[in-house]
């Protein structure tokens, strides 16, 4: 078995076993209030079940699994209106873009590799941020694959920069910021398997079940083991995972510097077990 990979223009698609494992946007058009960045949507298990959501109507800006920041001094790169300590969710001219420079892609049979180089601009055009960024799809089983992603933030801006999320800002549970899951709305009210809202842990799983088909589906999101995050994450009203950057104290990151953070995510069909759970991350350390 051999991965697959078909390129456009804006985005390209990773295959394998007849599926398409999933499309990621490198350069997207979207309304600048969603905070333009690349993403992945859809995103498939090996029984070709969707297992992201796009574009739901309550959060425009969520748009499958997406690296961003909710707060990075003061600006806002995730989309939708920035939260602010005794005022809460306000709309204003600060949302920033990713913007795609460079992409590189390898495969084989055991994996196909995405490296993509970004800028990260404020809304007034200035240059903050810039982004080495790795998609790895391998790891391939009889009912599962797996996504691993890196990101190597470096501010090239001339003062530090400050990560935060509307958690740092002063609302309660809401600590989201960096690599974020939407799931389907059919997955509401799904299963979360580790740790809960603003918990520590080194993994966390949500089984949900689709419409549409008499099947479930697993995700589970490995933390990086060398900077162990809070999970923010949510079942209803609708589901999300993130291991959050920022979820309740603001990280620096001086001039010059450089942020690093890997995670993975393997995408399975079925409910998979606690047990189970254990037994793959058992069997697949880092």
């Amino acid at each position: 078995m051999t991965f697959e990979l078909h390129e456009n223009e804006d985005s390209l698609i990773v295959r394998a076993r007849d599926v398409d494992l999933f499309r990621y946007v490198h350069r997207p058009v979207m309304d600048p209030f969603e905070a333009p960045k690349p993403y992945l949507h859809p995103v498939r298990t090996l029984a070709g079940d969707v297992v992201t959501g796009y574009r739901p109507h309550d959060h425009r800006w969520h748009k499958g699994i997406q690296f961003t920041a909710s707060w990075v001094s003061g600006q806002n790169f995730w989309g939708g209106g920035t939260y602010l300590r005794g005022q809460g969710y306000v709309d204003l001219p600060n949302l920033g873009t990713m913007r795609s420079l460079a992409l590189s892609t390898e495969t084989d049979h055991v994996r196909a590799l995405i490296t993509e180089d970004l800028a990260w601009h404020t809304m007034a055009g200035e240059h903050w941020i810039d982004e080495r960024r790795t998609l790895t799809a391998c790891d391939m089983a009889a009912d599962s694959w797996t996504l691993e992603v890196t990101t190597a933030l470096t501010n090239v801006h001339d003062t530090a920069l400050t990560f935060g999320s509307p958690g740092t800002q002063g609302r309660e549970l809401a600590g989201y910021s960096g690599l974020f899951w939407r799931g389907p709305r059919d997955f509401a009210g799904g299963d979360v398997i580790g740790p809960a809202m603003g918990e520590q842990g080194d993994w966390l799983a949500f089984t949900g079940t689709h419409d549409g088909v008499d099947r479930s589906s697993t995700l589970l999101f490995l933390d990086d083991p060398d900077a162990p995050c809070h999970w923010f994450v949510r079942s209803e009203p609708f589901p999300a995972v993130n291991p959050s950057l920022a979820f309740g104290k603001e990280l620096p990151l001086a001039p010059g510097a450089t942020l690093s953070r890997r995670y993975r995510i393997v995408v399975a069909d079925g409910a998979w077990s606690a047990s189970r759970l254990s037994r793959h991350v058992e069997e697949h350390p880092w």
